[in-house]
């Protein structure tokens, strides 16, 4: 029989534990094995990478556009390439308008586009460039403009501008056809605003180009990826000299007061214009006065805008001035074409003539009190006497004479290739009656035969009556660009088919000289008396609303040896007394400068 007692077996296997048994937590892995742990490791390990899988998919699915274009905002830049204008030229190709770097540092949005930029001085740029970084992917070298003769060019050449948010997305508007496509303004292009920058600006402005870089998150270079050139706009050559235009500014600026002396501090401030051409109307020079100084436009616009002077405003073609005597050389014109006039015809001049209880008076007799005797046709230019023109006016008709004036260009545009050309006024009966609701009297053209009245013309339409008797009874259009600028994309042909008025030769021999008299002793331009080569001239003293004169003097002439080769020379004061005395020393100092003297 056993005897039972305490297993001793589960004394030796378990005796131990269970006698020294303690609360402490047991390992819940601790009955799997070795292989066991690889296992969990991998499930763990495979969870782990689809949930940090789905995410993914999360960000490259459900918001990967968004992220992607962030991404490449960063890290993308898109860099303008401006194009440079074509620079401007006169016909010795001295340079009056042309580019120059600007330095500018600029911002871009998160999608690599410039949004706005800051200027800063060329030192710093240099030093950009050399120390890279962050700064040298944000510099940008724009276009800038410079004007080499400032102020004495500025109405005929321009200025440009930064494009306004109203032009920026759209093409310029072209004056002439265009052969190739243009592109639209971009952010801080330049555009043409005055003279030739705005004329011509399609021809100037070139296309912008455009490169693409890569960034690093710090904003550094860290390749570039693409380029696609600018091409520059077309260089324009004008017929401009810029040797006369800069004498005729100085001239204008300096012209003497009404008592034909050296203005000084007190003496008011001259305002008038100078147009000088070629027989062929191909413009030599173009002045206004006051000016602007076009390179510092952006500084003093608004101040110059508010200037009572009126310095932006082209005197020269866009300023209409009763025309005084000048316009006698029409109405001259006129006699002789129609018959009324001749070499034969006389009239003696007693001072005035009288018409409707009026005395219309010479200025002769308002000045010494007395007539002029008897004269012809050519004595009458010579001497400008009022009441000889009275009488032709009267003979020829307001009708026939107002038909001659626009024959000669008058009341109606040239056609010049500037922006802001008037076309001054050549009134006549129905225009009267129409305009200020009253009937037409013999006293109207009286005065409308001596350039007074309502007549109205620009320097530049009196400098083409003088061209037509230069080149013989041929109307040139004005024009300031060369025919020998070449513009490839452009289709453009300057008209240089000048219209024959076919005036007869009697008509162009006796009017010429009258007005080679005004310029000889006996005549009325006393300053050109003595004066080599002999010059044919009209001087004008125009009455205007107040006591005030405006001061003309128109003069054709060419060198010793070429009668081809004819040059016309006209300046008005305004309002600053005789012509002979104030503006026939402004044409003699230009003329000293073509003949060389």
């Amino acid at each position: 029989m056993v005897k039972l007692g305490t297993p001793k077996l589960l004394n030796a296997s378990f005796g131990n534990k269970i006698e020294h048994r303690t609360y402490t937590r047991r390992d819940p892995f601790a009955r799997i094995g070795p292989s066991n742990r690889w296992v969990l490791l991998v499930v763990l390990i495979i969870i782990f990478f689809v949930v940090g899988l789905g995410r993914l998919a999360d960000l490259q699915i459900v918001s990967g556009s968004y992220y992607r274009g962030l991404a490449e905002g960063n890290r993308i830049r898109r860099i303008p390439v401006k194009a440079e204008r074509g620079e401007i030229l006169d016909r010795n190709n001295i340079t009056l308008a042309r580019n120059t770097p600007v330095y500018k540092l600029a911002t871009f949005t998160t999608g690599g586009v410039v949004e706005k930029t800051e200027k800063i001085e060329r030192e710093r740029a240099l030093r950009i460039i050399a120390i890279g970084g962050e700064e040298a992917s944000r510099l940008l070298i724009d276009v800038g403009r410079e004007y080499p003769q400032a102020e004495i060019a500025a109405h005929l050449v321009g200025y440009v501008n930064e494009a306004n948010s109203d032009e920026i997305g759209k093409v310029a508007s072209c004056q002439y056809p265009v052969t190739s496509k243009l592109s639209s303004y971009q952010l801080e292009d330049l555009v043409g605003r005055m003279g030739i920058e705005k004329e011509y600006e399609c021809i100037l402005r070139g296309t912008n180009g455009e490169e693409l870089i890569e960034v690093d998150a710090r904003g550094r270079l860290v390749r570039r990826l693409g380029r696609r050139d600018p091409r520059p706009g077309s260089t324009i050559k004008l017929t401009i000299d810029s040797g006369i235009q800069e004498t005729a500014y100085e001239a204008l600026k300096s012209a003497p007061d009404e008592k034909g002396l050296p203005r000084n501090s007190n003496s008011p401030l001259v305002k008038g214009a100078v147009v000088v051409a070629d027989s062929q109307n191909g413009v030599l020079a173009l002045v206004s006065f006051p000016a602007f100084n076009p390179n510092e436009i952006n500084q003093k616009y608004n101040k110059w805008s508010e200037d009572p002077a009126l310095p932006f405003f082209n005197r020269a073609i866009g300023g209409a001035y009763h025309p005084g005597s000048t316009f006698k050389i029409i109405t001259s014109v006129a006699g002789l074409e129609e018959g009324v006039l001749d070499v034969n015809f006389k009239y003696t001049d007693v001072g005035y003539v009288e018409a409707g209880g009026l005395k219309f008076r010479n200025w002769y007799f308002t000045r010494f009190g007395k007539g002029e005797g008897e004269m012809n046709i050519v004595k009458a230019i010579t001497r400008s006497t009022d009441t000889f023109f009275y009488i032709a006016g009267e003979k020829v008709g307001i009708d026939s004479l107002a038909a001659w004036a626009e024959k000669f260009g008058l009341g109606k545009k040239l056609g010049i290739d500037l922006p802001g050309e008037a076309a001054g006024l050549m009134p006549n009966p129905d225009w009267k009656l129409k305009t200020k609701g009253e009937r037409w009297y013999l006293g109207n053209t009286y005065n409308t035969s001596i350039g007074q009245g309502d007549v109205a013309a620009t320097p530049l339409q009196i400098n083409q009556i003088t061209s037509i008797i230069a080149s013989g009874g041929k109307i040139c259009p004005p024009h300031v660009i060369d025919q020998e600028s070449q513009i490839s994309n452009f289709k453009f042909q300057i008209s240089n088919s000048c219209r024959d008025l076919r005036l007869k030769e009697e008509t162009l021999d006796l009017v010429r000289q009258g007005m080679v008299g005004a310029c000889s002793p006996g005549g009325t331009a006393g300053i050109f008396f003595n004066f080599t080569p002999r010059v044919a001239c009209k001087t004008g003293t125009a009455e205007t609303v107040g006591e005030k004169t405006h001061a003309w003097f128109t003069a054709y002439g060419s060198a010793e040896g070429d009668s081809q080769a004819q040059i016309v020379a006209t300046a008005l004061v305004e309002e600053a007394g005789e012509g002979s005395v104030v503006a026939a020393p402004v044409v003699k100092k230009i003329l000293e400068k073509y003949f060389g003297k």
